[in-house]
């Protein structure tokens, strides 16, 4: 018997609930840090695997990592690229 992969409607987000219509498109290529954190909550609560994500959004296993330790070591702020931008300057 097949068994049917199921996933929850909406998971929990930095600002609210997400379902996938929230998520940006598959042409998304300007990543804001709430876009970003949005993506991990999505993948995080399996609302989409990380294999699909990463094919879906054209991202690398290392970057979406990285983007994992960024805001668990700095919140959605440390998402920012400016911020980091600052940060590599110093």
């Amino acid at each position: 018997m097949l068994e049917l992969e199921t996933r929850p409607a909406s998971v929990a987000g930095p600002v609210g609930p997400i379902t996938m219509a929230d998520l940006p498109s598959s042409c998304a290529t300007h990543w804001v840090a709430r876009r970003k954190a949005e993506l991990l909550a999505a993948i995080d609560g399996g609302l989409i695997g990380l294999e699909e994500a990463c094919q879906k959004y054209r991202l690398s296993l290392e970057e979406v990592e990285s983007w994992r330790r960024t805001i668990d070591r700095a919140g959605v702020p440390g998402l920012r690229v400016t911020k980091m931008r600052r940060s590599r300057k110093r």
